[in-house]
Formats: structure tokens, C-alpha cells, sequence
């Protein structure tokens, strides 16, 4: 149990250091003021006691010194002592006696064990009391992971593998594929002692540490791996049972050699999909009955192995009698005769033999018989020679062949014409074409299983200890197992029994059979029982793999995976399971599914190595493994060799599992689920983002390289939502999903009073951003006004050399209606700001009209070039044109030719600038003649001037009422004080020359006069000539743009800067507005003082 501090009452005249008091007495934090009184001759102390926590379980209806309490106790002992100072913290933070209490009760629940206890808390049964695991490093990892790796392949294509391959090169491939996987059991050590790694083993591992993407993809494709292992194993369990249990058993006959092939595959489809269904009603009806077979399962693996090296050392003194017959250098197939010659001599009479009558037409001694039979004869050899015969140097080369090649012996033999016929002998022959890649494919799956360890985390005592230990060793021991046999099998059995697949030349014995002590029996049990064991616990672990991604939430339609039965049993993932596991059934060949299983658990393991190169590289401060034997270099080394297994086994498999990882990654990373997991991708990003924030920091961006890095200011009504949500979809459309965009907006206030709501305000700007497909950051700054808060933004939004180099922005429509003149002056403040600051400005008018997503017909998209902006205004056409919705859309520029100018010219030198520039744009050039001004101009100026006259009036009259009611006050609190201060002293006659009344009538009468001054100025002034200039310019202009571009899409024209003199701020709007009268999108562009277009390459 472990120890707690709890506290106990001790008398007051009691030293510190004397004895102490009884240990049971707990003292009562939470007594009243009455029985407090009562103790008043005793403190309290803290005594370490060994019982079950009492306080700091990080329960807060318990009174508590470590915890916050929520309920008031008001006469709590603890109350502004020891950790007064912390109180606020304690709010949120816990105790670390809390939190250190939380971990020693916290157990690794076994997946499925948890959801089956909320089911019972939600019927309200009582909750279970989970066991603490108690499984070691022998019974917990050493052994699942002896079981899983030695399986189906060394009992079935071993002995072939060596017999094709020859010892050196068989040697090559267990060291390459054993290699792999150790130096993947190095890396998966260093990552599940970096932790508690929970339900899921190597998913957990892999996802947690390369992120939701990398982890749903290698996840599910380990998935499949392991889905394929358990229809590899079934085909094995059938194989041993029609080949060398129950021969008379198959459903389809071959009455053909030829067809022999077809009908066994036809026969392992009907017995496998049988046996799948039988294994899969167990796993259903009861995981449970599978973990008893379990220990039946791994001694029936222990005992095959213990047999194999038993007869192999017998082989020593006594070699097994297994003869092989051979024709010439050809092996036979012992199957249809007994006696290995052409004639025997019975009662002195010759005879001819079984063997005669399959080569030849009759059994008589002048029949006709194949060519090869009549001039070779029969020879018959000791299949298993024995350790000390030599065969080890006959065995040390390859043998590979086509397909139909007949297993031949290095005898001498007389050579025949070839005939149709020699198929159907009774030859042994190789039944698929053999080569070195293939056997490494085949090979692999036999070195797996190295995750059972980690998959079972949950079960051990101390998992980060027993994971490492546990699974190196038995790599260690299987590698040796596997060295060993590749050794002993090429010194002990003859080269053409070793090549015999099926073991038809030893009278359809398993050929490993041949060599175990004491009978053959011993392996073909053993190997059959081994088999279904790795079944039912593929079958077992598949759906749980299956079911935590789809409890993940990562890969969407994944999620009804990981629903179950009421005990978390997941029976949707096992029927899924099952249905895969039958198409690599209906493969129907050991041969053809074992490279396909080889790719998942190859690309598994590259990810694991992966996973754990990037988090050594990186050096976050989470990465803390217990397992120190590790290095970045090792890890590579092991990606690397995964990579080269994998297309060295089959290159189009490789690219085939690639391809499916690469389409699930895709997938995840467009529709699944966001997850933030701390992963090594995430830590990959930071950096390569810090790396080249770094580089684009020493200068700024050549002209070829400029685009529009995007600061987009929005406004945000009372509920926070944003104002003009199609600001932000041609903020996408303008980038066309290219380039930096910052969404900013402000709250006036201060942070600690709107903290929250600026929080909200973000979350609506984020939903509003997916919402229009706008990618880029949020930005919310709570500022003491709009002004200083647009312009905080304007200076420091962006970061090192990604800052913004352009504003978007949306022209204030209502500018004229509102009573407050801040919404304007604060527009054209920006204005002032971003060209002070060398920014771009891009002002949006009647910006709720601008198309959403719907694709426009043919129109066009007018540009009128009045200034040179740094070619601005023909960049952005270009760039809007590559979105979807602008497509369509042609090109115009208008430029304005004066009375000096060449129309022809111009249009001639424009539109070779464009083709230098490569833009496709129509080009017209408008003249405009200096006219007289109109009457209607100097009447609108006029007006203008008035209006502006009388809101500064209406705005100072204001200000002065405001004043008078602050002045009477001030004067009614001056006079309260003073009759207060008077109140005791003698009554003093003050002769008051300035009344209440006389100050009304004084205030009234001249503020009449004003009024009727003001009014008389109105009627009386004349308007200033500079503004009658600029709006002859305005109106002139606007006639010719709507005349031209009344119809078009966008209008995009030079936005000319505010006056200096801040005075005629209001007659700049006016300005604006006369110039886009009539038209119904227009963007306002203002260069940013550098060129953003060339014409060189």
C-alpha cells in the first residue's frame, strides 16, 4: 500500500520532538467552532502513515489540506495557513499530494475492460475492483512473442527455403529479415518505455508519436497485416490437415497431374472458409476460451522445436530411413509404387514392378515406355543422410527453376529428348518459378509477432522494463532458432528432399517431419495445433487493433467499427475481419499471401524506426525513454532495410500497400478528425516552419516571389459572428489556395473583462473561415478602441519574414447614416497607416454581393490603370482568374489618356507590356479631355462642403451641451460641500450676482445668435476651389467607368490616398463615393510602393 501523510492532534505542552500520540485518532479538518474549543490544548501535526489515502485523492467533497475545497468551511483549520498563498491556484491546479495519489492508484486497463465497467456503473451495479496486473517479463512478453514469430512457415517452407536458396543465401535472408526486425525491436523498446502505452500496442505507439494521419494510415495497414497473418495461417492449418493428416479428405479430385494444382487450391477455399467460420464463432462466443488455449498452443511450439533438434543430434548415431527414389538424377513421387525398381525377380521369374506400369503401356518387358525411363535406371538414396554426411557442401548453393522444372540430383544421367508426355510423369517438379526476391517475401512473415509484447502492455507488472527485455530476447532466441535450422537442415537432409515442397518423394511426409525424434507425428500435430492457435489470435487481435482507430475517431467511416457488445467486445470489427481474412483465403495459397502480409508488417516497422529516428532528432522534452540502448542512426538503419524487404520481395506490392497507406493518410487529412497528440510530425513542422522563418528573415521576397500575403480585417456585429462572410471567400478566391492569410479582428475593452468573449469571437471567426474554405490564422486583439487596435494589427500581426505585405479590408458602406464619425475616421486612418507601413491596400465595396462559391458566367473583370501602383492592379486579375468561380472571366484594362497623350501609341506600348508580361487582356485606352466644370460638379461640391459644415455644428453643439451639464454639476457638488462645511457657523448674508435664471437666458440668447450666425455662413460660403477640382475629377471619372464597366463582374480601380491635411477626411469619402456611383463590385487598390510583377524570367 502506499504511504500517506494524514494529520493527528497533538497537546499543546507537548514538545515536537517528543512522543507521539495514538496513530488511529485522525484528526477532524472539518470541525465546528464548538468541539474546536474544546481542543483548543492541542495542534495539529502531520503524521506518515501507511494506510489508504484519506486527503489528496483529488476528490473535492473531502475536506482536505492538499485540495481545494468547493464547499465553504468556514471553520476549516487549514484556512489562510499553510498554503494561503496558493489559493487561487488551487482553483484549477491540484495538490501535487493529489496529483502523486492519482498516478498510485492508476491502473493500465486492458482494452475492453473499461467501457465494460462504465455499462455496469450506468445500470447502477457496483463497479468492479480491476485486479493490478501482475504478468512478467517471461510469461507476459517472452513468451507471446516466442509463439507469435515461430509459426506456419518454418513448419511448412523452411526446409524448401533451404533446399532452393542453398544454406549461404537462406543464411542472408533470416540475418536480413531477423536484423530488421531487432533493430525495430530497439526502436518500439525506446518509444513504449517513453510512457504508458495503453490499448492498441503498436497503433498507440506509432499515432501518438507521428501523428493521426501517419497513424490511421500504418494503423489500418497493420491491421490488414495482421487480418492476412490469420488467413496465412488458416491456408497452413489446411495445408497440414489435406497434405499430410487426412489425404482421402479433399472434395476435389484431380484424375490429371495437370489439374492437381486447381483441385487443391479448390480444396483449401472450401476446408479454409469452414475452419474461419468455426475460429471465428469461438472469438465471438468468447475471447476468453482462446487465452486458456493459449499455453496449449505455445507447448505444442515448444515441443516441435525441442523435437526437431532431438532428431537432429539422433541423426548423429542412428539416421531415419526415409529412401528417395530417383530416375537417372530425376526425383520420383513415391506415391503409386512400393519397391524402388523397374523389374524385381519373384520365384526366379523377372516381373515387372508398380514403378514399370507408370512409365510405361503395359506391364510386359517388351512394352513401350518413355524414352528417359529406358535409358536411365533407378537409384534409390537416404533422404536424411545425417548430420556427419557430407550433405552441407551439396547444400551450400542455390537451386532456382522455373515453374514445371523437375527436381533433379547432381548424378550423372543420360539425357532424352523432351516430350509432352514427361508432365504427366511421376516427377517431382516445382510448383511455382523460384528466385531470391520471392523466397525473402515468403520468408518475412515467419520473423513477425515481434509487437505481442507491447500489445499487452496492460497485463504487465512493469511494462517498461518487461517490453524491452522480453521482446529482444526473443528475437534473440527465435534468430538463432532460425540460423541454426538453415544449418542443420542443409547438413542433415538431401538436397532434392530438402527442394520437395510437399514432401511427395518421402511418401507424403512434412519433410521437417522426416528429421523430428521420435516420430514425425510429433510435428505434424504440433505444427497443425500451432497453426490454429496464430489463427484465433490474429482473429482476436485484429478487431481490438480494428476497434481502437475507430474509437481514435480519426478515420470517420471507421466509427461504427468500434462499437461492440455490451462487455466491449468489438463483434462489428470481427465481422469486417473476417470478410477480409476470407479474400486472402480464397487466394487459396500459403505462397501468394505470405508477401502480401510481408508489405503491412514491413511498413508497420518502417513507421515504428521512423517514429522513433524523428523523436531522437527532434529532442522534444517529452522524449525520455527508460531504454537508453538506442541511437538515431539505428533506427534509419532499420527504416532502411524495412524499405529495401519491401521491394525486394515485390516491388509492385510495395507500391500497391504504399498506395493504399498514402490514399488513408490523404483521407485522414482531409476529413478525419483533428487530433493534437504531441506527435513527431507536429515537432517536424515546428522546425522546418522555425528553419524557414529563419531563411525568409535575412531578406525580403524578389519580385518573382511576391504574392499576396493577406492581413483581412473583419468586422464583428453584437453576437460576435462576422459581418461580411464573403470577405473571406475572395480572400481564397484571391489567393487561390496560395499564400499567407491572417484574419484579424478588434474588441474594444480591455483582455481580463472580455478575455472570454474575445476567446469566442475567434472560435466564430474559425468556423466562419472553414465554412467559406478559407485556410490561414486568426487573429483577436481586445484593444482600449477600434483605432489602436487596427493598427496593433496592422504592425505586428505575422511573424519573422511571414508578415503581411497586403490589407483587405471592406469599404464602410453606412458611413454617411452613422451618428459616430470614428467608423470612417478610423477607416481612412488605416488607409494612412498601410502606406506608411510600404502595405498593399485592397478595399472591398458592396462585398455582401460578391460571388460565394458559384461559378460566374463569361463577364468580364475591368481593371482602370489611372497610376502605376507597382502592377498591382494586373496581378490581382491574373491571380483571381486561377480560382474556379473567376475562370470564366476575360480581362480588361482601361487606361486614361490626357490631351497631350498618344491614344495609339499608348495602346500599342500596352499591350506589348502585357505580352511581355504574359497576361491575356483586352486593352482600351479613354480619352479624357480637359472640360469645363459643370454646374451639376460645383453644386455637388457645394453640398458636400454644407453638409460637412453643418455635422462639425451639430457635433460641437453637442460637445458644448455636454460641457454645460458637466459645469452644473460641478457647481451643485461645490455648493453641497460648502454648506456642509458651514453648517455649525454663524448665517452669512452673500449677495448671489449670477442666478440659476440668469444664466438660462444668457446661455439661450447666445446660442440663438450662434445659430442664426451659422446659418447665414451656410447660405453665404463658397465652395473651396481645390475640392471643386477633386470632384470634377471624381465625376468625370465615374461617368466613364460606369459607361464601360457598368456590366462587368469586378471593377477594380486605383484608390488615390487621403488628403494630408486631416480637415477634409470627410470630403476624401465623398470623393470615394461619387467615383464609384453605379457600380456594383468595385475593389479599391492601393500599391504598397514596390513592384510585385515583372517581366523577366
Amino acid at each position: 500500500m502506499s504511504e500517506r501523510f494524514r494529520v493527528v492532534p497533538v497537546a499543546a505542552h507537548e514538545s515536537a520532538f517528543g512522543d507521539e500520540t495514538d496513530g488511529d485518532t485522525v484528526f477532524d479538518a472539518g470541525v465546528g467552532e464548538g468541539e474546536r474549543a474544546e481542543r483548543r490544548g492541542s495542534v495539529p501535526i502531520l503524521q506518515y502513515s501507511r494506510e489508504p489515502n484519506k486527503y489528496g485523492d483529488g476528490n473535492p467533497r473531502e475536506s482536505s489540506p492538499f485540495i481545494h475545497n468547493t464547499d465553504d468551511y468556514k471553520g476549516t483549520l487549514y484556512d489562510g495557513k499553510n498554503m494561503a498563498l496558493f489559493e487561487e491556484e488551487m482553483d484549477s491546479n491540484p495538490m501535487v499530494s493529489s496529483l502523486l495519489s492519482k498516478l498510485a492508484n492508476y491502473t493500465n486497463l486492458t482494452q475492453g475492460v473499461r467501457e465494460h465497467e462504465e455499462a455496469d456503473e450506468d445500470e447502477g451495479a457496483k463497479k468492479k475492483t480491476v485486479k493490478s496486473p501482475q504478468m512478467g517479463t517471461f510469461i507476459g512478453v517472452y513468451l507471446p512473442c516466442l509463439q507469435n514469430i515461430l509459426g506456419v512457415i518454418l513448419f511448412l517452407r523452411m526446409t524448401w527455403i533451404v533446399g532452393t536458396a542453398g544454406i549461404l543465401e537462406s543464411f542472408i535472408i533470416v540475418s536480413m529479415c531477423c536484423s530488421c526486425t531487432m533493430l525495430t525491436a530497439i526502436s518500439m523498446s525506446a518509444i513504449a518505455t517513453n510512457g504508458v502505452v495503453p490499448a492498441g500496442g503498436s497503433y498507440y505507439m506509432i499515432s501518438r508519436s507521428l501523428g493521426p494521419e501517419f497513424g490511421g494510415a500504418v494503423g489500418l495497414c497493420f491491421y490488414l497485416g495482421t487480418t492476412f497473418a490469420g488467413a496465412m495461417y488458416i491456408l497452413g492449418t489446411i495445408e497440414i490437415f489435406l497434405t499430410y493428416i487426412v489425404p482421402s479428405a479433399a472434395i476435389f479430385k484431380a484424375e490429371e497431374k495437370a489439374l492437381e494444382a486447381e483441385a487443391m487450391l479448390n480444396n483449401m477455399r472450401v476446408y479454409g472458409t469452414c475452419c474461419l467460420t468455426l475460429m471465428a464463432v469461438v472469438v465471438f462466443v468468447g475471447v476468453k476460451y482462446v487465452n486458456k488455449l493459449a499455453l496449449v498452443f505455445l507447448a505444442c511450439v515448444v515441443l516441435s522445436i525441442l523435437s526437431i533438434y532431438a532428431g537432429v543430434f539422433k541423426t548423429i548415431f542412428e539416421p531415419p530411413v526415409f529412401p528417395v527414389c530417383l530416375l537417372g538424377n530425376r526425383t520420383l513421387q513415391n506415391h503409386g509404387f512400393d519397391k524402388c525398381m523397374k523389374t524385381d525377380i519373384i520365384d526366379n521369374v523377372t516381373v515387372t514392378t508398380r514403378l514399370w506400369a507408370l512409365f510405361c503401356n503395359g506391364p510386359e518387358l517388351n512394352a513401350s515406355c518413355n524414352e528417359y525411363f529406358s535409358l536411365n535406371n533407378v537409384t534409390e538414396i537416404q533422404g536424411i543422410p545425417g548430420l556427419t554426411s557430407g550433405a552441407i557442401s551439396e547444400n551450400m548453393w542455390g537451386s532456382y527453376g522455373p515453374a514445371g522444372m523437375m527436381v533433379e540430383k547432381d548424378l550423372p544421367s543420360v539425357p532424352a529428348i523432351a516430350s509432352p508426355q514427361d508432365k504427366d510423369m511421376p516427377y517431382v517438379v516445382n510448383d511455382i518459378t523460384t528466385f531470391f526476391t520471392l523466397l525473402v517475401g515468403i520468408y518475412f512473415p515467419s520473423v513477425t509477432g515481434i509487437m505481442a509484447g507491447s500489445n499487452r502492455s496492460g497485463d504487465l507488472r512493469d511494462a517498461q522494463r518487461s517490453i524491452p527485455i522480453g521482446t529482444i530476447l526473443a528475437i534473440a532466441t527465435t534468430t538463432i532458432i532460425y540460423l541454426s535450422c538453415v544449418v542443420l537442415f542443409g547438413a542433415c537432409i538431401d538436397g532434392v528432399v530438402l527442394r520437395d515442397k510437399f514432401g511427395d518423394s518421402v511418401k507424403g511426409n512434412l519433410v521437417i517431419g522426416t528429421l523430428s525424434w521420435p516420430s514425425p507425428w510429433v510435428i505434424v500435430i504440433g505444427s497443425f495445433f500451432s497453426c490454429c492457435g496464430a489463427g484465433l489470435q490474429s482473429l482476436t487481435g485484429a478487431p481490438r487493433l480494428l476497434q481502437a482507430i475507430a474509437r481514435d475517431g480519426i478515420v470517420p467511416f471507421l466509427e461504427v467499427f468500434g462499437h461492440g457488445k455490451a462487455n466491449g467486445e468489438p463483434t462489428w470489427a470481427l465481422l469486417l475481419t473476417a470478410l477480409i481474412c476470407e479474400s486472402g483465403i480464397l487466394i487459396a495459397s500459403l505462397d501468394a499471401v505470405a508477401p502480401i502480409l510481408s508489405m503491412f508488417f514491413l511498413m508497420c516497422y518502417l513507421f515504428v524506426n521512423l517514429a522513433c529516428a524523428l523523436q531522437t532528432l527532434l529532442r522534444t522534452p517529452n522524449w525520455r525513454p527508460r531504454f537508453k540502448f538506442y541511437h538515431w542512426t539505428l533506427s534509419f538503419l532499420g527504416m532502411s532495410l524495412c524499405l529495401a524487404l519491401m521491394f525486394i520481395s515485390s516491388w509492385y506490392y510495395a507500391l500497391v500497400a504504399m498506395l493504399i497507406a498514402g490514399c488513408i493518410y490523404k483521407y485522414i487529412e482531409y476529413r478525419g478528425a483533428e487530433k493534437e497528440w504531441g506527435d513527431g510530425i507536429r515537432g517536424v513542422s515546428l522546425n522546418a516552419a522555425r528553419f524557414a522563418l529563419i531563411r525568409l528573415e535575412e531578406a525580403p521576397p524578389h519580385t518573382k516571389n511576391w504574392r499576396p500575403q493577406l492581413l483581412v480585417l473583419l468586422n464583428l456585429d453584437t453576437e460576435l459572428s462576422v459581418k461580411h462572410p464573403r470577405l473571406l471567400s475572395f480572400t481564397t478566391q484571391l489567393k487561390a489556395g496560395k499564400g499567407l492569410t491572417i484574419v484579424g479582428s478588434v474588441l474594444e475593452g480591455t483582455y481580463l473583462t472580455r478575455d472570454t468573449e474575445a476567446k469566442q469571437a475567434e472560435q466564430n471567426i474559425k468556423s466562419a473561415m472553414s465554412a467559406e474554405k478559407t485556410k490561414g490564422f486568426c487573429h483577436v486583439v481586445v484593444s482600449s478602441n477600434q483605432r489602436d487596435g487596427i493598427s496593433h494589427l496592422v504592425q505586428s500581426a505575422g511573424l519573422g519574414g511571414m508578415k503581411h505585405n497586403s490589407v483587405l479590408m471592406a469599404w464602410p458602406g453606412n458611413w454617411r447614416q452613422s451618428n459616430d464619425p470614428q467608423s470612417w475616421k478610423s477607416f481612412i486612418e488605416t488607409v494612412r497607416e498601410t502606406t506608411a507601413a510600404h502595405l498593399a491596400l485592397l478595399v472591398a465595396k458592396n462585398v455582401d454581393s460578391f460571388p460565394h462559391q458559384e461559378r460566374l458566367s463569361e463577364g468580364t473583370i475591368d481593371v482602370w490603370w489611372i497610376v502605376h501602383d507597382g502592377g498591382m492592379l494586373m496581378l490581382l486579375p491574373f491571380l483571381l482568374r486561377q480560382h474556379k468561380v473567376w475562370r470564366k472571366c476575360k480581362m480588361r484594362i482601361f487606361t486614361v489618356a490626357q490631351l497631350d497623350d498618344n491614344s495609339i501609341q499608348m495602346k500599342k506600348d500596352l499591350q506589348m507590356f502585357l505580352y511581355h508580361l504574359r497576361l491575356n487582356a483586352e486593352v482600351e485606352v479613354v480619352e479624357m479631355h480637359d472640360s469645363d466644370i459643370s454646374a451639376f460638379t460645383y453644386e455637388k461640391t457645394l453640398v458636400m462642403e454644407q453638409r460637412s459644415q453643418m455635422l462639425k455644428q451639430m457635433q460641437l453643439s453637442r460637445t458644448e451641451r455636454e460641457r454645460e451639464a458637466q459645469l452644473i454639476h460641478d457647481r451643485n457638488t461645490a455648493s453641497h460641500a460648502a454648506l456642509n462645511d458651514k453648517a455649525d457657523a454663524a448665517p452669512e448674508r452673500v449677495h448671489m450676482t449670477w442666478t440659476k435664471e440668469k444664466f438660462f437666458t444668457e446661455r439661450n440668447r447666445n446660442r440663438e445668435h450662434n445659430a442664426t450666425m451659422a446659418v447665414r455662413d451656410l447660405f453665404n460660403m463658397k465652395p473651396n476651389q481645390s475640392n471643386v477640382r477633386c470632384m470634377h475629377t471624381a465625376v468625370k471619372l465615374n461617368e466613364v467607368v460606369v459607361n464601360k464597366s457598368q456590366g462587368a463582374h469586378l471593377v477594380l480601380l486605383n484608390m488615390p490616398g487621403p488628403p494630408r491635411n486631416r480637415g477634409g477626411d470627410e470630403n476624401y469619402m465623398e470623393f470615394m463615393e461619387v467615383m464609384m456611383e453605379g457600380l456594383n463590385r468595385v475593389l479599391l487598390v492601393r500599391g504598397g510602393g514596390r513592384e510585385v510583377i515583372t517581366i523577366y524570367s
